[in-house]
């Protein structure tokens, strides 16, 4: 009986605090798709730009490049690639386009280990930007007010 007596008035006292609804909760982090943090990305995508590149180079450009001259194209000239015009200039050129390709992978694997590091401070910069612009659009004067 005392304890009830003595737990009464406290419990009372205590309504208040109750009273207060709860803080919203946090949004959920945001999170790249699974996709692009896995490391085997970086690989599918040199991959990917390798077989790109090949169609490119391989990219018949004889009959452009004599009409451009204002000409008919040569038999030689149908059969010329992207490629082509490439080794004119360097000979090495496809050893070196796919040493470029492949210094790429390991580039491509860093910017994604970045981009999952910064990912949760430019969510919360973004999440205040949208608070800041909902506050400046909520002390906007009302057009519909009559001027005076």
């Amino acid at each position: 009986m005392r304890t009830s007596l003595v737990l009464l008035p406290l419990s009372l006292c205590a309504a208040p605090a109750l009273a207060q609804p709860f803080p919203p909760a946090p949004p959920p982090a945001l999170q790249l798709p699974p996709e692009l943090t896995d490391p085997a990305t970086a690989d599918r995508l040199t991959d990917a730009m390798q077989s790109l590149s090949q169609a490119l180079l391989d990219m018949r450009v004889g009959n452009i490049k004599a009409a451009m001259e204002g000409r008919r194209a040569t038999p030689a000239e149908r059969r010329m690639t992207v490629r082509d015009f490439a080794r004119r200039d360097e000979p090495e050129f496809d050893r070196h386009l796919h040493q470029q390709i492949a210094a790429a992978r390991p580039k491509l694997q860093q910017g994604i280990r970045a981009m999952n590091q910064a990912l949760p401070e430019v969510t919360e910069d973004l999440q205040r930007a949208e608070a800041a612009i909902g506050r400046a659009l909520a002390n906007m004067p009302d057009w519909n007010y009559p001027r005076r």
